[in-house]
Parts: structure tokens; C-alpha cells; sequence
């Protein structure tokens, strides 16, 4: 696992900043910085709308005494988008905005879902509740 970490966090900014040189080439410097900065202003904003979204949701929810699980991985998404679209590159902007996005962010909710899902049949994680 953390050989993966490395790669990513290795990898990932150099295939970044090779995709933004090459963007700036085709077009040119300043078209490139723009549009990093307008992908992480947009981002910021739909991300703050969709946080906000679902903290009115989680909110309803549990006064109707009901456990918020689906928003709890909607608001992991957004947060995890968000951090993604503030990063500047193309790939980590694409990814960002489909966890933001409402529509693409179901995508992620599945597989997250599936992951927890066979985590809990192994017994890697356990889930305690307790009454109040």
C-alpha cells in the first residue's frame, strides 16, 4: 500500500506538470494558467454548493432518526473532488469534477459502497453501534 502511495505521488505530478507544458504549447502560457485557475475557482464553487447540499441533507436525515450513510460518501466525494480541482493539472481536474458533479459522483458511490461492503464480509473492519 504504500509503494502505491509513492507511485501516486510520485507519478501523478509529473504526468501533471507534462500534460500542462504540452497544453501550453498548443496554445499558449497564459491560456494554459487561466484555465488552471478557472478550473480551481469553478471547482471551489461547486464544491461549496454540493458541501452545502449535503450537510442540509445528512441534517434532515438524521432528524428523521435515519442514518445518513449515502451522504456521508456524497460528502467524501466532494471533499476528496474538491482537493482534486484545487490541485492544478488536467487529469486531477477531471477527476475532480466528476466527484463533484452529482451525476459522475454515483459512479464513485458504487465502488466505495462495494469496497466497505467486502471489507466488512472479511472482517478487515468492524462496525459497532451503539443505542443512545
Amino acid at each position: 500500500m504504500l509503494f502505491r502511495l509513492i507511485l501516486l505521488f510520485t507519478i501523478t505530478p509529473i504526468v501533471e506538470l507534462f500534460l500542462l507544458i504540452k497544453l501550453s504549447n498548443i496554445t499558449s502560457v497564459w491560456t494554459t494558467i487561466s484555465i488552471v485557475l478557472a478550473t480551481g475557482i469553478i471547482g471551489a464553487y461547486l464544491a461549496k454548493g454540493q458541501g452545502r447540499l449535503i450537510i442540509t441533507k445528512i441534517k434532515m436525515e438524521l432528524n428523521e432518526g435515519r442514518m445518513p450513510g449515502d451522504q456521508l460518501i456524497n460528502g467524501l466525494c466532494v471533499l476528496v473532488g474538491g482537493a482534486l480541482l484545487l490541485t492544478p493539472g488536467i487529469i486531477t481536474d477531471i477527476l475532480g469534477f466528476s466527484l463533484v458533479i452529482p451525476a459522475t459522483r454515483e459512479v464513485f458511490k458504487d465502488i466505495v459502497k462495494n469496497k466497505l461492503f467486502k471489507m466488512l464480509q472479511s472482517g478487515s473492519i468492524n462496525i459497532h453501534y451503539r443505542r443512545w
